[in-house]
């Protein structure tokens, strides 16, 4: 950017380094610049389709002050300010694969515009740089390209500005500023130093001229620039703004002037202080700015005797100096205090997550028994006066609240059927709770002479294993760090369960029960006396009866049935899931790039109907043209970089095969309630319906993150067929293991609990423009393709291997409660933490990912609830 960098080094122009706090998208960006404040965490899903801004900013009052505001770009701007702008053209910014007709829809204006006089205030957001960072990242060849593009647009504008200055003699203003910065894989939307760092330029012929060297430029918050601009235009400061006049572009002014300016801005401040903290008064920049007022009392009275003393530049310098700490005492108070909390709302919200998760845990007894009963109590309540009167509580509490609350509050703001349908779930789920501790407590007092041992569960030492992994996880989310480094826990946990594996496999191999070792000791007294006197043969009852009580002897004796072979498949099967999850380790960690496409063909297509492979086979050929489309491997057919292309047509090939290979699956699902050989069909129509999954996640994956997709396929396959079948786990512990592999595989594809890891660029696979519903499905799935394969796997595997009724259901139970006891631990934490210095660079976005996996559970136990009816109806 030649020109850019000569007004940086040369020309009239102030350049800084803008700070942009997290969330670092769009929205609330955008926000911040305009108000000065600090938006809060849930701004990122509100970007997907912005509200109306209600918050002050220097639109409005601008707008209110005369002035013409015309936009052209994203338009994020539109919805924000939509009564705003006497002319705009808004462009999709979701589209990212297109990154030249979003910025050529902005600059056809500007030969027109720019030789109009009827505006004031002129606005245009560039998105190519943006869609480019998501596609291809921070070092795309087409970065340079892009940049010197927004030169030239620079320099066009800049030279329009200055014509228009010499016909008015007015000096015009131009900002150079972006949102957000980039990761370094193109992202945003954490906390990085790459993501929070923003240029911020202000170009204008009223600044002196810079020296000719470049000076260093400072370090200033994203928030600054509202004040700065209202003070520029004359207009008031937003009320709502935490942000500090830039003082470099009042250099040029006179004393007075930037004294007025300064006590302007510190008046704005500590007016928003004392709306804020309790004891403001005790405030250190609250202090510093009656002394610095009183000061500049002492000097307009000096100023008005004597203009031009050296006593009055020394006092307005020390006045500058006071006013330029209060200032800045004042805007990082009010960074760290002004955080507005819907305490209400995060209160029924907290309460509706502890009661479901308090329903779960009293309902393990019955979910888990032969039955595989789930009884949500939740009408039983409606004939109790104990629920009537929650109710009527509950009601009272709200309406309380909802008419004496002084800030906005969502729960307040729904409709009054929304609230009331709340209110009747929290008293329903209570009363629930309560008749569900009644019974349990008459159960134990029936059982009460009854022998401890008797109750107990037994359980094996995988089990404590699970339960402490569970449980350390879950008290892990307490510490920031081990939130940023979650797929450490989740790597810990996995080969943990692989190392205990291997140890339970080779117990059974080594120490596992003979014929003669489970003999009943009557049997072995019948026995000539020589062998009694055997010391192996005691050894080996001795050995039986250690292991006896925890399940052992039975699943020695079904490991001892294998053949030989298939006996040295399973005692291997682990250490090559440990070695093959240590080499996903390094993939990402690494930053793999090249990647070759795997082929799938063989795994993907057993157990398929011959119509569903040869679609299957079609659909990766498909995703291979989709690769050699887009450039990310080479084809036969190609002569060059000239032959890549977005791979449209190509996308769409596969989305036909793999909604083709759905649909069979769906259909012979359907047909498996009606039909004879119901339990075929329902086999290979879930196989069909978990292949198309797969298909898909090939399509959508990262090229580099194909290598992952393979391994899970090949880890599913070794611990289906020599782990939990040869050592017949129980459906607990083979649905525990497979959220646990899901959720390291969430992690070993690159993914993050930081906003920037989530790759936006599989939204719009095969798209042409923007489609909100499809774009936010394949982005959803695309995230979260490791938990969803590995539940899909699930289904698939009990389904198929097990021989009792209630599997499908204590599978359903098991995931639901497994996924909910970190989302409601983390509630809880969350809501005690919303202070912490990183709620919102960590805490926060750590929330949201927890929330879209309650999402994809809820979406998971719905698939196991399907496949059930599917077996009731053929039993």
């Amino acid at each position: 950017m030649p020109y850019t960098t000569y007004l940086v080094e040369k020309g009239a122009s102030h350049s800084f380094v803008a700070e942009a706090k997290p969330p670092t998208v769009t929205m609330p960006r955008i926000k911040a610049l305009m108000t000065g404040s600090l938006p809060g965490f849930v701004d990122v899903v509100r970007n997907l389709n912005s509200p109306v801004l209600l918050e002050d900013n220097v639109l409005r009052q601008a707008a209110a002050a005369g002035k013409r505001i015309i936009f052209y770009g994203d338009e994020t701007w539109v919805r924000l300010f939509p009564k705003h702008f006497v002319e705009h053209d808004g462009t999709t910014s979701f589209f990212v694969s297109d990154y030249t007709e979003v910025d050529d829809n902005v600059t056809r204006h500007l030969e027109t515009v720019l030789k109009r006089d009827d505006w004031d205030v002129l606005i245009l957001h560039y998105l190519g740089l943006d869609h480019i960072g998501h596609l291809s990242g921070p070092h795309s060849p087409l970065v340079g390209h892009k940049l010197s593009e927004m030169d030239s647009v620079l320099m066009k504008i800049h030279l329009a500005l200055l014509s228009k200055e010499r016909a008015s003699l007015l000096p015009s203003l131009l900002v150079l500023c972006g949102d957000h910065g980039m990761s370094e894989t193109g992202s945003h939307g954490a906390s990085s130093m790459e993501e929070v760092s923003t240029p911020l330029v202000l170009i204008s012929s009223a600044f002196e001229r810079s020296p000719g060297n470049a000076r260093r430029p400072r370090h200033v918050q994203q928030t600054d620039l509202a004040a700065t601009l209202a003070i520029g235009l004359g207009l008031p400061i937003p009320q709502s703004s935490v942000g500090r006049l830039l003082f470099q572009v009042l250099e040029g002014r006179p004393m007075r002037d930037q004294l007025r300016f300064l006590h302007l801005n510190a008046v704005q401040l500590s007016r928003l202080l004392q709306e804020n903290v309790p004891l403001y008064e005790k405030d250190p920049g609250f202090e510093q700015f009656k002394i610095s007022e009183r000061l500049h009392g002492n000097w307009i009275k000096l100023y008005l005797e004597e203009n031009s003393s050296e006593v009055l530049l020394n006092l307005g310098t020390k006045v500058l100096r006071q006013y330029l700490d209060a200032l800045q005492s004042l805007s990082l108070s009010l960074s760290r205090q002004v955080a507005h909390y819907d305490t209400y709302s995060m209160a029924v919200g907290a309460a509706l997550v502890l009661e479901v998760f308090a329903l779960l845990l009293l309902s393990i007894p019955k979910a888990l028994g032969p039955a595989a009963e789930l009884d949500m109590p939740l009408l039983s309540p409606l004939f109790s006066l104990l629920f009537y009167l929650m109710l009527l509580g509950l009601w009272a509490v709200h309406v309380t609240v909802c008419t004496s609350t002084e800030s906005s509050c969502y729960f307040c703001s729904v409709s009054w059927l929304v609230a009331g349908t709340a209110m009747v779930l929290l008293s329903a789920l209570l009363c629930a709770i309560l008749s569900e501790l009644t019974k349990m407590v008459g159960g134990a007092r029936r059982h009460a002479g009854k022998s401890l041992a008797a109750c107990l569960w037994p359980w094996s030492e995988l089990d404590v294993l699970i339960v402490m992994g569970t449980v350390g996880h879950v008290l892990s989310l307490g510490a920031s760090s081990f939130i940023e480094e979650e797929h450490q826990t989740w790597y810990f946990l996995v080969s943990t369960l692989c190392l205990a594996l291997c140890q339970d496999v080779c117990r059974k191999h080594f120490l596992g029960c003979s014929k003669e070792d489970g003999a009943p000791q009557g049997d072995r007294r019948e026995e000539p006396g020589p062998r009694e006197a055997d010391p192996a043969l005691r050894d080996g009852a001795v050995r039986c009866a250690m292991l006896e009580g925890t399940g052992v002897c039975g699943a020695a004796s079904a490991f001892e049935a294998l053949g030989s072979a298939e006996r040295q498949m399973v005692l291997a099967s682990p250490w090559a899931v440990l070695c093959c999850c240590r080499l996903l380790r390094a993939l990402n960690q690494t930053g793999v790039q090249g990647a070759h496409r795997p082929d799938l063909g063989h795994w993907l297509t057993r157990r398929c109907s011959p119509m569903s492979r040869v679609v299957l086979a079609l659909g990766l050929l498909g995703v291979y043209c989709y690769r050699a489309a887009i450039g990310n491997v080479m084809s036969p057919w190609q002569r060059g970089s000239k032959d890549v292309s977005k791979g449209i047509m190509e996308a769409r090939f596969v989305y036909v095969f793999v909604l083709g290979i759905l649909f069979t699956g769906t259909k012979d699902l359907l047909r498996s309630q009606v039909a004879a050989a119901g339990a075929k069909a329902r086999t290979v129509g879930l196989w069909e319906i978990h292949s198309g999954l797969v298909l898909l996640a090939a399509l959508l994956l990262r090229p580099h993150n194909l290598p992952v997709l393979v391994s899970s396929l090949l880890v599913q396959t070794l611990m289906a067929n020599f782990i939990w079948k040869p050592l017949s786990h129980d459906t607990a512990e083979v649905t525990v293991m497979h959220y646990w592999f899901g959720q390291a595989f969430f992690y070993f594809q690159g993914n993050s609990n930081n906003i920037a890891t989530v790759d936006i660029s599989a939204g719009f696979v095969g798209l042409e423009q923007y489609v909100e519903g499809p774009a936010v499905f394949l982005t959803a799935f695309a995230t979260y393709v490791g938990p969803v394969l590995w539940a899909s796997h699930l289904v698939n595997y009990l389904s198929s291997e097990a021989s009792s009724l209630p599997a499908l259901r204590h599978a359903c139970f098991c995931y639901a409660l497994v996924g909910s006891v970190p989302v409601s631990a983390y509630v809880v934490l969350v809501t005690s933490l919303r202070y912490h210095l990183f709620i919102w660079s960590v805490f926060s976005p750590k929330l949201l990912y927890e929330g879209m996996r309650a999402l994809v559970t809820a979406a998971v136990c719905s698939f196991f609830t399907a496949a059930d009816q599917a077996t009731l109806a053929r039993t």
